[in-house]
């Protein structure tokens, strides 16, 4: 069986790492960062907010960068998640990448940051399976200690040193825990409602025309136009508009003036703004709107279909995933109460993929996908 548990981070969503009181926003919002960290984390966990608590103290192990309780996380296990993300960059952007910011936080740090909370988070759901006693059974054991055996002798002599010095068993472990929180996760929320209407799932499938009425400042925010350029904007919506009622292609004006990375999209109840998504349901097969005004500009809608079977296959999917993770977020919000995760920070302000993380390897997600989404 494949436990399939994306994780999400979209548009607006925000991680939460709090240290001796003070929480610190990253926002993970841009679409650079979403394809990259969906792209590391393959089969990752859930879309719930990592909102661990780190308490920063002394009285460490060697090597041991955090503590939950009774478990540790050491720095083999760190490199090897930062390895593989690291390289993950690398291979859909280059070298270059690292030299980058998103919103003022160097890539490196959300990384760290990101690799910090994710672990943390397999720990915890590890301690909520000794809690509901679940466990891996003979046969997703045998898949771990295959896959540990293929990625560790994937590995060369400079890789490993790049983790520090990890060992089959770092391995072995690593993909144990993964697997039994995807398992813990899985087992919570096999009783969610897995009733959707065609109703509440339908989506429009439409061609759009977008003229935006804002800009970027330069720092990612957008800012409105002024109000000449705005109505500016609008004169040129109208003039569409009479094209297309004159019987031009509304493909060929959607390619010469949309401000929209797609010409198509997809349009199911509570996704987009209330009024574009109120303006595509009344739409008719093959009728155009007039102009439609969203929050960034203006919206010309030519519906293709007005029930998409194939996309409200995949919305019934994707709200049955939201339900999951919902409930998931419940139990776990209320599992974890009051604990705290005891961060080594003087260790952790030492690790730095840009100097120890240099390896090539960036598959260990793609081995583990390989045995488990296949069962």
């Amino acid at each position: 069986m494949h436990w399939g548990i994306d994780i999400k981070i979209d548009s607006g969503e925000e991680q939460m790492f709090q240290i001796k009181g003070k929480k610190i926003l990253q926002q993970a919002g841009r679409r650079l960062f979403c394809l990259l960290v969906c792209a590391a984390l393959l089969a990752a966990l859930s879309g719930c907010r990592d909102d661990t608590e780190f308490v920063l103290t002394t009285g460490f192990y060697e090597n041991e960068v955090f503590r939950i309780e009774r478990m540790s996380c050491y720095t083999p296990e760190v490199m090897i998640y930062l390895n593989n993300i690291r390289n993950q960059y690398a291979d859909v952007f280059g070298e270059e990448i690292f030299a980058q910011s998103i919103d003022g936080l160097p890539i490196e740090e959300s990384i760290k940051q990101t690799v910090l909370a994710r672990i943390a988070k397999i720990k915890m759901m590890n301690l909520m399976a000794e809690y509901y006693e679940i466990t891996l059974d003979e046969r997703e054991q045998e898949l771990v200690e295959n896959a540990a055996a293929e990625y560790y002798q994937s590995l060369s002599a400079d890789e490993i040193a790049a983790m520090d010095g990890a060992t089959q068993e770092t391995v072995r472990q690593l993909y144990e825990e993964y697997a039994l929180a995807n398992k813990v996760y899985q087992s919570l929320v096999q009783d969610v409602d897995r009733e959707i209407s065609d109703d509440e799932a339908r989506t429009v499938t439409v061609r759009q025309i977008f003229l935006t009425t804002t800009y970027d400042r330069g720092n990612g925010e957008r800012v409105a136009v002024s109000t000449a350029e705005r109505e500016a904007v609008y004169r040129q919506a109208e003039s569409i508009c009479e094209r297309i009622a004159a019987g031009e292609d509304f493909n060929a004006l959607a390619s010469e003036y949309s401000d929209a990375e797609e010409v198509e999209a997809y349009y199911r109840k509570g996704e987009h703004e209330e009024a574009l998504t109120e303006a595509v349901f009344n739409l008719a097969e093959n009728e155009v709107s007039g102009i439609v005004e969203g929050d960034q500009g203006y919206y010309i809608f030519w519906c293709i279909s007005t029930y998409d079977m194939e996309q409200t296959e995949a919305a019934k999917r994707e709200i049955l995933k939201e339900r999951q993770q919902e409930m998931f977020g419940q139990i776990y919000t209320m599992f974890i109460g009051d604990k705290k995760c005891y961060l080594n920070e003087e260790l952790w302000n030492t690790v730095s993929f840009t100097e120890q993380a240099s390896g090539a390897t960036s598959n260990f997600f793609d081995i583990y996908a390989k045995y488990f989404s296949a069962n």
